[in-house]
């Protein structure tokens, strides 16, 4: 087919309005005016319990923890003008459920480690209803929860009067493995960015190891990748980059650990008893702490953003 050329004019007016289009939907970048490093509070003193656990950022930007106000609820976090947090109550778990950990699936669902009644809750945010994804009368407590990118948990699970835990599989279908037992009180527990390394904590030990990840789920190779001298260590995420970002219970921050186990800095933090860590905010590049001797959460601004930043 022929085609017939345009007129100079005509074609500089179509450039200059794809230009304003292009600009509409591309931003600029927005410049950092929070310093990095540094904690401040998101969530206030006594807003929720001793029990506060569990960070994760949903799908819809929110952050979520495990109970607010009371035990045995979980709370929803919005981002407010002033850089605060406003907490309301997102749902109540079932009679003789207390949540730990929270993880989001692709779909969104929610996923949280009930220590209570030896399960794994699923909630659909949606309708806010709660079913049991997995049951396991073997476990002691179930703490804290990773996921890997295709779907599977893994949970933490201690005893804490035995000083001893144990470490598990869960399909996509519920169905749960033991993957070993007669470790240290497994607390924080975390899948690397391609989903290929396992990281299991051990509170009282303070012990980090790291394993190989088969493509069934499985786990070999196991090695340690850093002990820390003092203090507790609770649950940790990582970074895009594999960094790992541990919650130092009772030294009062949170420490990044390379994929080498080489420890790269320590946040220091108002409380001194983080429970658990999340990436969040619009470019995943904020931090949220819960702190267990406030009741509060604690947020730092960050140079990577995380595996798991919600949206």
């Amino acid at each position: 087919m022929q085609r017939r050329l345009m007129p100079v004019a005509i074609v500089a007016l179509l450039c200059a309005l794809a230009a304003c289009r292009h600009a509409a939907i591309s931003p600029a970048p927005v410049a950092e005016t929070e310093p990095l490093w540094l904690a401040r509070d998101y969530v206030g003193d006594g807003v929720f319990t001793e029990g506060i656990e569990g960070p994760a950022v949903g799908p819809d930007g929110a952050l979520y923890a495990a109970n607010f106000a009371r035990e045995g609820t979980i709370g929803r976090v919005v981002a407010q003008a002033d850089g605060s947090g406003d907490a309301a109550l997102f749902v109540e778990l079932p009679e003789g459920s207390t949540g730990n950990g929270i993880r989001f699936d692709r779909q969104g669902l929610m996923y949280v480690a009930d220590y209570r009644g030896h399960n794994v809750l699923r909630i659909d945010p949606r309708t806010r209803a709660v079913a049991v994804f997995a049951h396991e009368p073997r476990m002691h407590q179930p703490n804290d929860l990773a996921i890997a990118p295709d779907g599977t948990l893994y949970a933490s699970d201690p005893r804490w009067s035995h000083g001893d835990g144990q470490l598990w599989r869960i399909d996509r279908d519920g169905r749960a493995h033991l993957l070993e037992t007669g470790m240290g009180t497994t607390n924080g527990v975390e899948v690397s960015p391609d989903g290929r390394t396992l990281y299991v904590n051990e509170s009282v030990q303070r012990n980090v190891w790291r394993y190989d990840l088969s493509p069934d789920g499985g786990v070999a190779g196991k090695r340690l990748l850093i002990r820390f001298d003092d203090h507790g260590l609770d649950g940790m995420r990582t970074d895009a980059a594999g960094n790992l970002y541990i919650a130092r219970y009772d030294a009062g921050g949170v420490a990044v650990v390379s994929p080498d186990g080489v420890l790269l800095r320590e946040i220091p933090l108002k409380g001194r008893k983080p429970t658990n860590v999340a990436f969040g905010g619009a470019d995943g590049r904020t931090v949220y702490v819960t702190l267990q001797d406030r009741g509060a959460i604690e947020a730092f601004r960050v140079d990577t953003p995380g595996r798991e930043a919600g949206r």
